[in-house]
């Protein structure tokens, strides 16, 4: 499949609510990840590493929105976020930073180790938590955030759009522990069969907290829209790969 042309539409009932966890759900591409699926009948935890910050979020969400202290580098944390929340149908894994630094030239050590702390272990450590509760569902589905400029493929041949990316070799912390993701994301699948499906999603570049200081940037809200498309997949959708938040395949 190359092509996921259907948007959600489930509606979940109050007697068999969907419950759904956003990682770093109190700002940017998380936020409208959480606002999206409350539109949808979502039942919605979001996580944020600063609990005032989350609550500040959840305000502007609205009452039904439910929040939790969650640092993915933390395992305390982790397990008695998963403690709290319960039963799982969906988890976003959308916590993520981008600790700065250009090519391997000139990044420092440190900010790799943020990195993959942050978006890989950080995002495994969640993962492993939250599988007995998501394996209680009966429609699980794991989406982890990556990003196009983690793609291999299109880092390598002639693609216009990651151009100056591929000739500089910047971003190296961020893209290279995005790579890393891409990779979980196919073991995920592969380990977890047909019984929870998990997708990577490509939000494209998003004028987020990801990219300050930098120029461009789309609506997150619109790279949500993608994520959806993958949270509320039906049985017999895709697994294991990486899409565009249009709906698009993107090769590994």
């Amino acid at each position: 499949m190359t092509q996921i042309d259907r948007l959600p539409t489930r509606i979940t009932s109050p007697e068999s609510p969907t419950v759904a966890l956003v990682t770093g759900g109190n700002s940017g591409i998380g936020f409208d990840i959480a606002r999206q699926l409350l539109d949808l009948g979502v039942d919605v935890w979001i996580g944020a590493r600063d609990i005032d910050k989350g609550r500040r979020a959840a305000a502007e969400l609205g009452p039904s929105v439910h929040v939790v202290q969650l640092d993915v580098t933390d395992a305390a944390s982790i397990a008695a976020a998963a403690s709290q929340i319960g039963d799982l149908d969906i988890l976003v894994n959308n916590a993520g930073v981008n600790p700065g630094g250009e090519d391997i030239t000139s990044t420092d050590l440190e900010q790799l180790r943020i990195a993959y702390e942050i978006n890989v272990f950080g995002l495994i450590a969640v993962t492993q938590a939250l599988l007995p509760a998501l394996r209680r569902s009966q429609h699980p589905r794991i989406v982890n955030v990556s990003s196009g400029t983690a793609s291999l493929t299109w880092n390598s041949g002639p693609n216009p759009q990651f151009e100056w990316e591929r000739v500089q070799g910047g971003g190296i912390a961020y893209r290279s522990s995005k790579t890393a993701v891409n990779a979980v994301t196919l073991l995920m699948a592969q380990t977890l069969g047909d019984d929870v499906r998990v997708n990577a999603l490509a939000p494209g570049r998003r004028q987020t907290n990801l990219i300050a200081g930098m120029t461009g940037g789309g609506d997150p809200a619109e790279a949500a829209t993608g994520a959806l498309r993958l949270a509320l997949l039906p049985d017999d959708g895709p697994t294991g790969a990486l899409w565009s938040w249009d709906g698009t395949r993107v090769p590994w």
